[in-house]
């Protein structure tokens, strides 16, 4: 795609977007709380199985900041 092109989607995605959050922001929810109630809310536990061994390594390696048990990471900006 030309940049021309792609400068013109990403105009047109702007204001589809802008156009939907309006929308949305003024819809109603009156008063009710928009959580979804189950009576069974956990899974059942198993017996689990065994992991590729190689992803841990493989998985904080491709994590920006990690130590060698976790990756380090502020919430959404990985």
């Amino acid at each position: 795609m030309e940049e021309k092109q792609v400068k013109k989607l990403e105009e047109e995605t702007k204001k589809l977007l802008d156009k939907f959050s309006k929308a949305l922001a003024s819809v109603k929810s009156e008063g009710k709380e928009w959580n979804v109630e189950r009576e069974l809310d956990r899974r059942k536990e198993k017996e689990g199985k065994e992991c590729n061994p190689t992803f841990r390594k493989i998985f904080l390696e491709n994590a920006p900041q990690h130590d060698d048990e976790f990756i380090i990471a502020e919430k959404k900006t990985w």
